[in-house]
């Protein structure tokens, strides 16, 4: 059973920041790609950012220079530092993780349960 894991989110003034954090646990061979997505009320969920086994990064267009991934392969967590926050940032927070239960495993897509992110004006 694998579970995927966020926390960090909250309530912020706007220009403010947040750190989320995201863990992969459970029986898990190996770890791919990894991303935090984000759907606000009445919108369809977005990529916010991705970051691949090797830490190549990418960016939706709307946070790109104020927000940062990262991730840990050894303790199977990936990270997103969000700076300059604007109101429109306001959202759940989805993490994303593609992995495999064994070796020879197909790779799958598991989503934590969310987190709340609000920026107020």
């Amino acid at each position: 059973q694998v579970q995927v894991v966020e926390s960090g989110g909250g309530l912020v003034q706007a220009g403010g920041s947040l750190r989320l954090s995201c863990l992969a646990s459970g029986n898990i061979f190996s770890i791919n790609d990894m991303g935090w997505y984000r759907q606000a009320p009445g919108k369809q969920r977005e990529l916010v950012a991705g970051i691949t086994s090797g830490g190549s990064a990418n960016y939706a267009s709307s946070v790109s220079g104020r927000f940062i991934i990262s991730r840990d392969n050894a303790k199977k967590m990936v990270y997103l530092q969000m700076n300059s926050l604007k109101p429109e940032d306001t959202a759940v927070y989805f993490c994303n993780a593609e992995l495999r239960t064994a070796r020879w495993g197909a790779l799958r897509s598991y989503w934590g349960q969310g987190t709340q992110v609000t920026v107020s004006s």
